[in-house]
């Protein structure tokens, strides 16, 4: 075996800096000035902030495709049940009277008729939210490329989607004077983006701003939570169809199901609602309540959530994403509707007063 190591002592020699560290001078402290120090804004609203915070979703499994056989199957079924009934009924008819057959032959023929007309309205409608979803990627890709051909036909597709807005027409005619003027291809989707979508987006602002204050001026007024529910929810839809029909889209019923859907699993995704609902009470209300009534504050509430509402369609809706214009946050909506509660409440006190 090995003896045993006698214990010794080391003697540790601090490192010496290097020659560029020791040339450095020291940096002297100093105080700065508040003016150079610029705040930063946080918007609880905002996707790009909360996606620091919020995990992104997960990716959706590939659905089967024995459920939509089954159901195109029981749809063909119910059909063809339904073709036996009429020609049984006409069959009928024509036994007791011949005016009478024929008079179901015609409305059986009108019938048939409307349904191909709705049938092929619901189809356009589902073609048109698929332009709206190839122009959003379409947009994504020509900014990531910066390609410059890959631009110009996306700006050319997108002045050709939104060419019946009147709003548009000063972008329009600004895109074909400045017409092989830019070369970067990122820069031109920018410049389509401000100049055909940005009118289009001011308006949509209006849309959900008046939207919110019809909500929080009914909800304030009525009696019954369950009112309130059903009216927040018909403003909602009818905010979307709207919005829809602003950029373009205009779905049928089927296309504003698939709308509303999209709507929903937007919100769901960014996570918002229950978080707007949290900050709106505690951040707001003790100050909102301050001011305005029990009442209003909660009309405010309600109006704040049908702006949300409203945002996650504009997003939906929008055949871009937002590059070179701001992302509508909830501030942009807060002071004129805690403003509007206010002239409200002051128009109230003043008529019991009288």
């Amino acid at each position: 075996m090995m003896p045993p190591r006698k214990p010794a002592a080391f003697k540790v020699t601090p490192e010496q800096p290097e020659e560029k560290d020791a040339e450095r001078p020291v940096r002297v402290p100093r105080a700065l000035s508040p003016e150079l120090v610029t705040p930063v804004e946080i918007d609880v609203f905002d996707e790009e902030e909360q996606a620091l915070t919020i995990p992104p979703p997960p990716v959706a499994r590939r659905r089967s495709k024995l459920g939509a056989i089954f159901f195109a199957a029981i749809g063909i079924l119910i059909s063809l049940a339904l073709g036996l009934w009429v020609d049984s009924l006409i069959r009928d008819l024509f036994s007791r009277s011949d005016l009478l057959g024929w008079f179901a032959a015609g409305v059986a023929a009108i019938a048939a008729l409307a349904f191909i007309v709705i049938l092929a309205r619901e189809l356009v409608g589902l073609a048109r939210l698929a332009s709206v979803e190839k122009l959003r990627a379409g947009g994504l890709d020509a900014i990531a490329s910066n390609d410059a051909r890959r631009a110009r036909a996306f700006v050319q597709e997108l002045s050709g989607f939104v060419a019946r807005r009147p709003e548009t027409a000063a972008g329009r005619r600004a895109l074909q004077d400045l017409k092989g003027e830019i070369i970067d291809g990122a820069d031109l989707v920018r410049l389509a983006e401000a100049e055909l979508l940005a009118p289009l987006d001011a308006r949509a602002l209006e849309l959900i701003l008046d939207a919110a204050k019809r909500v929080s001026v009914v909800t304030a007024v009525s009696p019954r939570a369950l009112f309130d529910i059903a009216y927040v929810l018909f403003e909602a839809g009818r905010l979307i169809r709207r919005l829809a029909e602003l950029y373009g889209g205009r779905p049928g019923s089927i296309g504003f199901i698939r709308l509303t859907r999209d709507v929903l699993a937007h919100l769901a995704v960014t996570g918002v609602v229950a978080a707007g609902d949290e900050f709106v009470h505690q951040i707001l209300g003790q100050g909102l309540a301050a001011r305005v009534s029990a009442k209003l504050g909660e009309g405010v509430v309600n109006g704040m959530m049908t702006a949300r509402i409203g945002v996650a369609a504009m997003e939906t809706c929008r055949p871009m994403h937002f590059a070179a214009v701001k992302r509508p946050g909830m501030g942009d909506f807060l002071a004129s509707l805690t403003k509007f509660a206010k002239d409200k409440g002051a128009t109230a006190a003043t008529g019991e007063r009288r």
